[in-house]
């Protein structure tokens, strides 16, 4: 399977550490995920999506850019194919317009059901998939549920951005789960820049909103208590989803099959649960 970080900060942040210098970072663990990378980020709350074929660690230009990211909201990805060949087209993050997607997992049997999930796409959405992912696939059915409640060129709320994840992976289970032996793995992050929104489908992700103590306390000018310690008002100065807990000072909480969470553009945390899930299906597949 992949490995995902999405990131969202009060101010522009370097991710060097997250992507390349920690031990367990991004790119050394494409030494598992060698099936291509991708890192977005945002610019005037414009996406800049930079994607490979070629392993991360390996890759000068992943070595150049992690060192030059500096953003308040960076979605990252490093690949080990399930579903579709090692192409830069099927590399993730994948765009469309001012969303950036990434997926973990997988859906068994894909290419039995891939037409009847591409038929749920608006085709002026489905004829902008290039690649022949399952995670593609998602990302535009997720996209069609958004459209649903609002042209996409617009700012959606972080309650429609969860609703539109809910309705989007409850399709692709009620498609695909009835006709294979496993469940569908559906884990997930998503961001148009403001909001950033993580789900727990079948494969591990964890989240942190603080440290144990900011090596920057001192000068930093937004520094606030909920920097160095969980949460009193709802709102973080900053929020990180992995794949696994980053070594380093962030204090890390493990997400169960099911749970969404995200922050609003305001950086307020929002988390809620997909009830319709059976964590313990979920749990022994994966």
């Amino acid at each position: 399977m992949c490995r995902l970080f999405g990131f969202r900060s009060v101010i522009p942040s370097q991710v060097h550490s997250s992507l390349l210098a920690a031990e367990n970072a991004l790119g050394t663990q494409s030494t598992n995920h060698p099936d291509g990378w991708g890192v977005a980020y945002y610019i005037d709350d414009c996406p800049q999506v930079m994607r490979s074929a070629e392993h991360a660690l390996a890759d000068q230009l992943f070595h150049r850019l992690s060192g030059v990211v500096s953003s308040e909201t960076v979605l990252a990805h490093v690949r080990k194919a399930t579903q579709g060949e090692r192409s830069v087209l099927n590399c993730h993050p994948f765009q469309y317009g001012r969303w950036v997607f990434a997926h973990n997992g997988d859906i068994p049997n894909f290419s039995a059901v891939k037409e009847t999930m591409r038929h749920h796409i608006p085709p002026r959405l489905r004829r902008f998939i290039l690649g022949d992912t399952d995670s593609e696939t998602i990302f535009y059915l997720l996209l069609a549920e958004l459209e649903r409640l609002g042209p996409l060129n617009r700012a959606h709320s972080i309650d429609e951005l969860i609703l539109a994840v809910r309705r989007a992976t409850d399709l692709v289970r009620d498609l695909c789960d009835a006709q294979n032996a496993k469940p569908s793995l559906l884990t997930l992050v998503v961001t148009d820049g403001s909001s950033l929104v993580g789900m727990h489908g079948g494969k591990e992700l964890y989240f942190s909103t603080y440290k144990k103590s900011c090596p920057e306390r001192d000068r930093c000018a937004s520094l606030s208590p909920e920097c160095e310690a969980p949460t009193a008002t709802g709102f973080v100065n900053h929020f990180i989803l992995s794949s696994e807990p980053l070594q380093g000072f962030n204090v890390w909480e493990g997400l169960q099959a099911g749970d969404i969470i995200g922050v609003d553009a305001r950086m307020k945390v929002v988390r809620t649960r997909l009830e319709r899930v059976d964590s313990r299906r979920f749990l022994s597949a994966s």
